[in-house]
């Protein structure tokens, strides 16, 4: 008796259109360039999940920095500063802080000059 695979290569073929639901023309209709669609929307979904905490991280210093311009000190020697009084406050806190309570960060600046 012979085994007929339709129906797994049906459902195959269903989840990678479904995924592919949305994307342009024939990427979304056609099985095989939909199948390159989604490895490659994998591939960039994964590189930007990592990326987008680059530029979190990035955005952090920069409002660290521009918050630290009116104290007169860099950016560097505040870190540097923080680091050696021990406080344990890292950027994305840091960030917060000088953007919603700037008395607070003034205070923090002040402590570890």
């Amino acid at each position: 008796m012979r085994i007929k695979r339709g129906v797994t290569t049906s459902k195959r073929h269903k989840k990678i259109l479904k995924a592919a639901k949305g994307f342009r023309g024939g990427r979304s209709k056609l099985y095989k360039q939909a199948r390159e669609a989604t490895i490659h929307a994998g591939a960039d979904a994964y590189r930007g999940r990592k990326e987008k905490k680059r530029q979190m991280r990035s955005l952090w210093i920069t409002r660290i920095n521009a918050a630290l311009k009116e104290h007169n000190i860099s950016y560097n020697q505040f870190i540097a500063k923080l680091k050696k009084k021990n406080i344990e406050l890292d950027r994305k806190i840091l960030s917060q802080i000088a953007l919603e309570n700037p008395d607070t960060f003034e205070k923090i600046v002040k402590k570890v000059i």
